[in-house]
This record gives C-alpha cells, structure tokens and sequence, in this order.
C-alpha cells in the first residue's frame, strides 16, 4: 500500500489509504471464475449492456500523485463504452481537504466522485439532499454491486447509513495482510558499521547517531546518509508510514494508523493525543531531532519526494531506517536487497509492556465511500451503469493492477497474472500506481477470481513474518477499533466532526513544533487542558456508545 494518502484517515468517518499489495496461497488463487452474478460473464457482458446513445457525465478522482492521465488507462474507456457513457473528469492529486469544502458548500458537485473516503459519512450528514441514495439504482442497474453485497455481507454493513440509505460504495480487495506498514532498516549499513539489529528505541538511537556519524554507505562522505525518515505528517492526522507507529512499543494497538489518535485498549475507546505514552513517544522523537538524526525535510517534503529521496543514487543508499509498503516500492529495485525488515521495538531493554503494532487488516482490505453520485445527476441510470462495470471483478482487477495487456495477461482460460512492469528499473509497486486508480478506485475482487499475483505482492508476506508474532497476539475483540463498521447519527457525526478538525488544528500543529523545537514537558499538562475544552471527552463517550453496541450486535 503505498502508500497512504496520509491525511484521508479518520476513525469512525474514514478509512483507508492507499494499501498496496499482497495476499495469501503465494499469490496464487486456483478457484474458478468469479462466482454470482458474475460466473460466466466477462467484462463487456455485466449489467443491462450499453444504450445506442452515448450519455455525457462529469466525475472528479482523487487520485495518488503517481497516477496517470485517465485518458490514458484503456480498460477505463472501455468501462465508459459499455455503459454508455463518456465522463469529463476532473482530477485531483493534492490539497483535496481544502477543495473539498468550498465543492460541498456551493452544491453544484460533478455526476460522480471517486475517491476512498474523498467524501465521508460526516459530508453526507453535512449537506443532506446533496447525494444520491443508490439503493433504488443498485437493484435496477446495479448487479455486479449487488453480488458484492449478497457474497460479502459485511461491505452492505459498510454502505449502509443509520436510516437505512446507501450513499457511498465500498471496495473489497481481498489480497491485503493485516498491516500496511513494514519498518525497514538497511542492514548492509548495519554490517558496514559491526553493528547489531536494534531491538529497542535505545539501541535504535545509538544506530542512528552511528549512521549518522560514521559514513555508513561508505562513500567517503559522512555527511550524506540520513538516519530517519518518515511519511510527510498533515495538518488533518496522522497517515501510514509515520511514527506513530512506535507507539506499538508502548502497548497502544493502532487501527488503520488511528490518524485523529483514537483506539481501543481492553475494550475502551481513548485517544493518544491525551494520553502520556504520545508524550513518550514525542520526547524520543524530539531526542533524535536535536541530534539531527531525521530527516530535516521531513515535515516539509511531498510524498514524492520522500519516495525518491529512499531510492538513493544508483546502488549507494541514503536513508537508514524508514516505514514503507513493502522493499522495493519504498527503496526501489536496486537498493531493496540492502534493507531488512524489522520486529516491532520494545521502548527500552527491561520493558515488559506487551507489544502491538498498527492493525489494518479491515482498511487494507475493505474501503468506505469509494464512490458516490450527485443527487442532481440528470441520468442516473447511466451513471449506475458505469458504476456497475467497476465492480465487476475482472473489470475491478484492472482498477487495482492496470489494464489487461499491459498490465495483466489474460491466460485464455479463465485465469490471469499480473504483469511486470514495462520498464525494468520500475518497481511493480511505482508499476501500478503510475499505470491505474489501484487502491484509490472502487472494487469488487471476488474471492474466486482466478489471479497470480505480481512478485511485489507475493514478498510482503515474507516482509511482514518479524511483525507476525505481535500481530498475532493483538486482541482483535477488544483492541481493534472497527470504525468502518459503525455508523454514526447524524446530529453526532456533525458534533464529532467539529471536535475532530479544532482537535487536529491544536494536536498536529504542537506535534511538529514538539518535534523540532521541544517543549513537551512543559506544555503537556496546559494542552490536555486545551484537547478537554476542545471536546474530545465527548467524542470518547458517543464513540463508546456506538462502539458498545455494535459488539453486542456482533
């Protein structure tokens, strides 16, 4: 996954980002064709069949920086030509927070909008009348979204608002392991040096400060490795591949990264922004800061550049310790082998907390609101037509790898692979997410869908084994936060949300500065103060009662 587009997450009222591969039977799926409604239908067959006259709609993608033209990607012109319709998109790579609000205020939105969780449960109790309930649709000209519903259950549960409406559509990818993030370290660094795989935050500063200061990919410059580095961290939360995730050593299970901070300990919702573990965990980072171990552009570089700054130049390596997807997606064909993965880190050497991790197994997987229409759409009909060619499974398999062809090869007999890249020096992590919408789009990838995965795939089961121990172990009933699953109302989604954005506004802005400048301890108990009058003891008690409830449901 790459791969998180960071500040899209939100518990409760978002959900994923950007994963990006990897599933179980080595990659290998030997069952027979998509099943249901889709048995024995290709692509061009699935749903009511394109209209004589083609319908003009306009949509709006949220799409990975990486991504493409759509113009470009065939198996979307050919979607588009079998609903019957051509769509003017509009396509959004950046500052999709800040275009969103002024969008939803003026109410005149495109026919579609594609993006996961681009428009969340709180935008559809926001401005009621502004979206189209697709239940009516999806019985109609919906079959491929229907079959979803009827072979996964749970992904109606998803869509489904508390009266019963159904506004945005979810995804199911199949493939995904229970975490998106793999923390690396370059262990061709680590022997240059005669050092030992850190095991606790301790041992990983005295690694990082001897990276730092002792040429550590022996280029005869000591000043050109950087030790640390992570994910550029938003103004709206926390996202995949950031550090956060070492809260894992202090016993705080994440759930899809917990971007607004909220998680479940032993059955309890709480929110780390107020709890002394955060407090912990940003005095160590301000420790590496000071000692210029991270990266100095960490909390001003784009995605890209974070990205391409761990791939180096040619085979000397820059980055010595970081979070990705899976190795050479993060640190690029080349210099993937120099770089091991890691167990999760205990604080110190005589800690006995029991260790966790970020779970996201139900983001990775599953997505919320990947997809919605406008209310004022003058052709529905043909609006739902296409959205039912992108759940088809084997168009869906094209929206998450690319285009058959190029992408995948169709083996003739039911069955597909996924292509290598074209360009041998790309990634097929880069390989994807340049050449489609892949985890940003809406999907159906049916668990009979017969498809070898890509090589990329089929090795982060291997990358993830040193986090499988902790993994395992998470209490999955009572520290799992299931906020995809939970609806909420929508006089308490509007009062969470307003707590949520003042909430953000105060916790990330003191996050950087703490980091960079210090002065945690002395401003700690003065902001908790502040988070309180902000309103998060009541968001803790609606999301305690919903929480509660939808365990005794389940």
């Amino acid at each position: 996954m790459r791969k998180a587009l960071p500040a899209l997450l939100t518990v409760g009222l978002v959900a994923s980002l950007l994963a990006g591969c990897s599933g179980g039977n080595n990659g290998n799926n030997s069952s027979a064709s998509p099943s249901g409604a889709n048995a024995s239908a290709s692509p061009a067959d699935s749903g009511s069949g394109a209209p004589a006259e083609t319908v003009k709609l306009t949509g709006l993608i949220v799409k990975h920086p990486l991504t493409q033209e759509l113009s470009k990607m065939d198996w979307l012109t050919k979607a588009e030509e079998r609903a019957g319709v051509k769509i003017e998109w509009q396509e959004i790579s950046a500052d999709w927070d800040q275009k969103k609000g002024a969008l939803l205020a003026g109410g005149d939105i495109p026919d579609l909008i594609v993006g996961p969780n681009a428009i969340t449960d709180a935008d559809f109790a926001q401005f009621p009348g502004l979206f189209q309930d697709l239940t009516e649709l999806i019985a109609s000209n919906g079959p491929n979204v229907q079959a979803m519903f009827d072979e996964k259950p749970e992904t109606k549960v998803i869509a489904t608002q508390t009266d019963g409406k159904i506004y945005g559509l979810p995804k199911y990818q199949r493939y995904w392991p229970s975490t998106v993030s793999r923390q690396y370290i370059n262990q061709k660094w680590l022997d240059n040096l005669g050092l030992q795989m850190p095991t606790n935050w301790d041992e990983l500063y005295d690694v990082l400060v001897a990276f730092k200061e002792k040429d550590a990919n022996g280029d005869g410059d000591a000043n050109d490795e950087i030790p640390m580095d992570f994910a550029p961290v938003g103004t709206t939360g926390f996202g995949f591949f950031q550090p956060q995730v070492l809260l894992g050593s202090l016993g705080i299970t994440l759930t899809d990264s917990s971007g607004q901070g909220y998680f479940a300990e032993d059955g309890k919702i709480k929110n780390f922004f107020v709890d002394d573990r955060y407090r912990q965990l940003v005095e160590f980072l301000n420790k590496c800061w000071e000692a210029g171990l991270i990266n100095p552009e960490a909390f001003t570089q784009d995605y890209s550049k974070f990205q391409s700054v761990a791939r180096g130049s040619g085979d000397k390596a820059k980055v010595g310790f970081s979070w990705g997807w899976e190795v050479t997606d993060r640190f690029g064909n080349t210099l993937a082998p120099q770089y091991a993965s890691m167990s999760p880190l205990k604080a110190s050497a005589d800690s006995n907390v029991q260790l966790s991790y970020d779970y996201d197994f139900n983001t990775l997987n599953y997505g919320v609101n990947m997809i919605e229409m406008s209310a004022k759409t003058k052709n529905k009909d043909a609006a739902m037509r296409f959205i039912n060619q992108l759940y088809d499974p084997v168009v869906s398999m094209q929206v998450l790898f690319g285009s058959i062809g190029t992408n995948i090869k169709d083996n003739g007999d039911g069955s597909y692979a996924v292509l290598p890249p074209t360009d041998a020096n790309m990634d097929p992590g880069t390989w994807k997410w340049t050449s489609t919408w892949a985890d940003n789009g809406p999907m159906y990838i049916s668990d009979s869908l017969n498809l070898t995965l890509g090589t990329d795939m089929q090795s982060v089961g291997k990358q993830t084994e040193p986090l499988d121990a902790v993994m395992n172990a998470i209490d999955k009933e009572n520290d799992v936060l299931p906020s995809m699953f939970i609806k909420y109302s929508k006089d308490d989604n509007n009062a969470m949300s307003l707590v949520n954005t003042n909430l953000m506004n105060l916790a990330m802005a003191k996050f950087s500065q703490w980091v960079t400048k210090g002065g945690i301890g002395k401003e700690w108990d003065a902001y908790v103060k502040n988070i309180q009058k902000i309103g998060l003891d009541g968001n803790l008690s609606i999301m305690q009662k919903y929480y509660d409830d939808y365990k005794s449901k389940n």
